[in-house]
């Protein structure tokens, strides 16, 4: 279904492209080191921090797979929304020493906690990516469910243009350029989101109409609760806070707030943020079941709210869902760029020259973003790309992250062999669950055998004193090249 107002679809979102392509050449101009397109040089100020690690946080997933997870769960979807912000608010027990070590990247923080050994680099360097990469493919998958009913076009086509529109946002500064467009961004979405859920709300009647068209096992509280089922939420709940805890993209914007003092309060902001976006997906969701239950892909309710406001709300929602998600692919592009360059290029070869490692940084920028294009058109289901990478990646770095930092301020610094017992521990227990189908969720079993083995591997280490170990070294690995 092609809708007559497109021309001011086009015109509302390439106002809002203009305004973020103006900000990024404009804070890109003192992108001179690679440090800089790493972590923005250190410098972002609060209101840029809390805004670029919420419009990170609220994508695609929320834009559509949050929608249908509403429309399928009701109330019991505020357990998504609410794991993210859990973990987001048990990420600031450590943000303040993340920051004031000056790391660069997760694995970067293993390499402190463990005498170094290059598979610790390569294994928790591929952890890191898996999950902003399976952002970045669900992304392009939102983006093309969203408009193909809109524009008319397919979703193939879609996806590309997605692509290009993505690298115009990270190839001139990196973090920094990604960072201050997020924070125009974010502002808007937050203006328009409370816009749109306030006429969606109007156009369902209200809660009350809500009520009278939605059975009432999804719109009753707190019964409504359990409708996604409690091997869902447990799902969920394994996948999403220890992968919050191990996201890299939140990390790097701990990693670049100028002011140390702030770390904490950044994220507490950014996950009360990110919890009250769940209030628009639910309205959107809730809304969309009442005024159309019969919806066969719970995905589409999205999209087809989209078919049903007027043309100038629409051109406005249209803007905004581009932007939302345009936030999300910049910053889990350049997450997985960084993970590429800085701990497999740099720390496995020592090639540090900065300037060429931001040439380096862009060509990959394009080569990844083929990448998951392709993905996302063969594998289009948003949903699955964030709980599967949720869990392998929280499966490989919860216990060496956490369990490691708390045993090395006890201690001092691990032996390279505890990490890697976690690492292979928890890859190995997440695949055979998820391969076997177990009834508990397989990143429960990742996490579970990745702990198990981290701390025997501990305990049999220190006992027996074997293993590599090194002094601290005063800081992480950093690009240090001026340009």
């Amino acid at each position: 279904m092609t809708i007559p107002s497109t021309p001011l679809i086009v015109v509302a979102t390439l106002v809002l492209l203009a305004a973020g392509v103006v900000t990024a050449v404009l804070v890109s101009r003192r992108v001179h080191a690679a440090d800089d397109w790493l972590v923005a040089g250190r410098s972002l100020p609060l209101y840029v921090t809390v805004f670029t690690q919420f419009a990170t946080a609220v994508g695609g997933g929320v834009l559509v797979a949050h929608v249908g997870l509403a429309y399928e769960s009701g109330w019991a979807y505020f357990f998504y929304p609410g794991f993210l912000f859990v973990g987001m608010v048990l990420l600031t027990s450590i943000a303040r020493w993340l920051r004031e070590q000056e790391f660069s990247t997760v694995p970067g923080i293993l390499r402190r906690l463990y005498a170094e050994h290059p598979a610790i680099t390569v294994l928790a360097a591929l952890a890191s990516i898996v999950v902003p990469f399976g952002w970045l493919a669900t992304q392009f998958v939102a983006f093309a469910s969203l408009f193909t009913g809109i524009m008319g076009l397919s979703t193939t086509w879609l996806t590309v243009i997605m692509g290009a529109v993505t690298l115009v946002f990270v190839l001139p500064g990196g973090l920094r350029s990604v960072a201050w467009t997020d924070f125009l961004f974010g502002v808007v979405m937050v203006i328009v989101s409370v816009t749109i859920a306030g006429y969606v709300l109007n156009m369902a009647g209200g809660w009350s109409g809500i009520t009278s068209a939605v059975p009432e096992t999804l719109t009753s509280f707190p019964e409504g609760l359990g409708a996604a089922g409690a091997s869902t939420v447990l799902l969920w709940m394994f996948a999403l806070v220890p992968g919050t805890l191990t996201n890299q993209m939140y990390y790097q914007r701990i990693f670049s707030i100028r002011d140390i003092g702030q770390t904490r309060g950044s994220l507490l902001i950014s996950a009360a943020l990110v919890l009250a976006s769940g209030a628009y997906a639910f309205i959107i969701g809730m809304s969309a079941r009442a005024l159309n239950p019969g919806l066969a892909d719970p995905e589409m309710a999205a999209g087809w709210m989209l078919t049903q406001i007027p043309p100038l709300l629409l051109a406005l929602y249209a803007a905004f869902l581009v932007a939302t998600i345009i936030s999300t692919t910049g910053s889990a592009l350049q997450s997985v760029v960084t993970n590429a360059v800085q701990d497999i290029y740099v720390d496995l070869f020592g090639n540090r020259e900065g300037t060429g490692l931001v040439h380096l940084s862009r060509l990959l920028s394009v080569v990844v973003t083929v990448l998951a294009a392709l993905l996302a058109i063969l594998f289009p289901t948003a949903l699955t790309w964030l709980v599967a990478t949720y869990a392998y990646s929280a499966s490989v770095l919860a216990a060496p992250l956490f369990i490691g930092y708390f045993l090395h301020r006890r201690g001092g610094r691990l032996r390279s062999g505890t990490a890697l017992a976690g690492i292979v521990g928890g890859l190995l227990g997440c695949t055979t669950a998820h391969v076997l189908d177990t009834t508990i969720p397989y990143a429960v079993h990742g996490i579970v055998a990745s702990t198990v083995c981290l701390l025997v591997a501990h305990a049999v280490l220190d006992r027996t004193g074997s293993g590599p170990t090194q002094p601290v070294a005063p800081t992480d690995g950093q690009w240090k090249g001026e340009g």
